[in-house]
């Protein structure tokens, strides 16, 4: 994060903690000390009402909410919220978060119907395939976008996002997310110990950077390429997703019904191309 240390190591101190444990190597053993990932739950609530509660690392926090509310379809622009700020009693203040609506909106949600990260929407629960990628198209356009993108620059780009995975070097608990612009440039990245919450931190803060929708850019992400995250790129309308792991069968299939480039296993000198390889030039 250039130019800006301080503020990268606020964030950083944020993200990790150290904690006493003990190491058997080889045959011995030595107490030692260790970093480890910050996961906490985090509240989201719109106008006083709990939304969803997801488990995070702490940072970030305004991004990931708008990230979410804008890849669920509760808003569909930084411009319809009004704030969005922490609240809570003593004690739970940075956990619980609440969200309202600019003046003369209205942030449309049903408390009782509507999909909650907790319970609905994570892989572990399955989501109804065909149903969900066709809901996904009937609020986001499937992507028209003509960037192109090489193969020395694709490449490059899981390498470009390593050195910046401080947490990740330091812990070996948290996932990374990026967002690459069109100059080639890792413009934002985000660590969290929840691969949705990285990529909803991205695109939060894009969101709020007035850079939706994210023409001519690539999303990378450090771990499994899931429907969820096809998703949010979908939702961003960024025209490549970019894995070091390997995407779901729902993941490919909204991919291709959605125009998007999605590219799995991007290790080293080789990568997977599952769907909109039309983007991909010598």
């Amino acid at each position: 994060m250039t130019g800006a240390p301080a503020k990268w190591e606020r964030a950083l101190s944020a993200g990790l903690e150290r904690l006493s444990m003990v190491r058997y190597e080889a045959g011995a053993r030595s107490p030692a000390d260790d970093h480890v990932a910050v996961e906490e739950p985090l509240e989201i609530r719109i106008a006083g009402e709990t939304f969803a509660v997801t488990m995070r690392t702490p940072g970030h926090d305004e991004e990931l909410v708008l990230g979410l509310l804008l890849a669920e379809g509760i808003v569909h622009s930084a411009g319809e919220v009004g704030a969005i700020a922490h609240c809570g009693k003593p004690g739970e203040r940075g956990n619980v978060i609440d969200v309202t609506a600019a003046p003369g909106t209205v942030i449309d949600w049903e408390p009782e119907g509507a999909l909650r990260r907790a319970t609905l929407t994570t892989s572990a629960c399955g989501v109804c395939g065909r149903r969900s990628i066709d809901d996904l198209l009937a609020r986001v356009r499937p992507l028209v976008d003509d960037a192109r993108f090489s193969e020395p620059w694709l490449r490059r780009l899981t390498e470009a996002l390593g050195p910046r995975q401080d947490n990740f070097a330091r812990s070996g608990g948290a996932h990374a997310a990026a967002l690459c612009d069109p100059s080639g440039q890792l413009a934002i990245v985000r660590e969290d110990v929840g691969r949705h919450n990285a990529l909803d931190k991205v695109v939060g803060r894009r969101a709020l950077d007035a850079g939706l929708p994210a023409a001519g850019c690539a999303l990378i992400v450090s771990g499994r390429a899931s429907f969820e995250l096809v998703q949010k790129a979908i939702v961003a309308q960024a025209p490549l997703l970019v894995s070091v792991s390997a995407p779901s069968s729902l993941a490919v299939s909204a991919a291709r019904a959605a125009r998007l480039t999605l590219v799995g296993f991007a290790r080293g000198q080789r990568f997977n191309v599952y769907a909109g390889e039309e983007r991909i030039v010598a």
